[in-house]
């Protein structure tokens, strides 16, 4: 538990998971759009989640629904009472995904390594390529709480209305409309700039280099210093929903922001819609 955030529970350092390693009531998972690091090598124990086709429907281009994610649980060993400790490359894009996935099917006890893979293989701890099996669980989620989620009509009514903060987590040069997406990602809009009114905060100024999280004071400083305060509803985009998944566990559990929503159509949709508008 790293303490000094709102909500220390739902983060651990790489010092606790090594602690834990062989605790029973622990599963440790990695998650990636791409599983090739985690066969090479991974933290012993740790299952692996392929972000592409365990965690979304690929075909409706949305989460995986609560049928398919009780299966992926049940495979997993885990159960409502169960400990689940989320890494991954990239400062956690993905395990931060992950996470506000399993709040969105109502598990308790789910938290983030600090730092990610990064900082496990940097600081020498062990890895394995063997993957471990666990004995099946009959795993039940709760009724999805989309009040985690926004949707497109949502965003719609905020660029309209106002009165609530929208923070677009791209590079700079994605908010601005001079590329589309990050290099060597495919282009998926047919339009490049921002949502009408968003606030330009690239999440990885939520991180150290090592990939843990700044301080809490620090944190508090970087989003209110550009006037995105906890007094107002917030939603976080990207450009397919993994970047702002990590800026939503930022606001939403390491500062208390009290009404954090995902916009997980991001870029990818809102730069397609016919009618949207955007800024550049």
């Amino acid at each position: 538990m790293i303490n000094g955030y709102a909500h220390p529970e739902t983060l651990v350092s790489t010092d606790w998971v090594a602690q834990h390693l062989y605790d029973p009531n622990v599963r440790v998972i990695e998650v990636d759009p791409d599983m090739t690091a985690y066969e090479q090598a991974h933290i012993p124990g740790a299952l692996g989640w392929n972000w592409q086709t365990q965690l979304q429907d690929p075909l409706r281009r949305t989460l995986a629904d609560r049928r398919q994610f009780e299966e992926l649980c049940s495979r997993s060993g885990i159960t409502a009472a169960t400990t689940v400790i989320l890494y991954g490359d990239n400062n956690n894009w993905f395990a931060a995904w992950a996470l506000w996935q399993f709040k969105i099917y109502g598990h308790q006890d789910v938290r983030l390594m600090n730092g990610g893979r990064k900082k496990w293989i940097e600081e020498g701890r062990p890895t394995t390529a063997e993957v471990k099996e666990y004995p099946r669980t009959p795993y039940q989620a709760q009724q999805p709480d989309w009040r985690l989620r926004a949707k497109r009509e949502q965003v719609l009514q905020v660029v309209e209305r106002g009165g609530q903060n929208l923070v677009d987590v791209r590079s700079p040069d994605e908010f601005t409309g001079k590329v589309i997406a990050p290099p060597g990602l495919n282009e998926t809009a047919q339009r490049g700039g921002h949502i009408p009114g968003a606030k330009n905060i690239p999440w990885a100024m939520s991180c150290h280099e090592d990939g843990t999280f700044k301080s809490p004071q620090d944190l508090k400083a970087l989003y209110e210093g550009r006037g995105v305060t906890a007094d107002q509803d917030t939603i976080a985009y990207c450009r397919i929903g993994e970047r702002s998944s990590l800026t939503w566990y930022v606001l939403k559990y390491l500062l208390g922001y009290p009404n954090v929503k995902n916009y997980d159509g991001s870029w990818t949709e809102w730069g397609n819609l016919i009618e949207a508008p955007i800024e550049k």
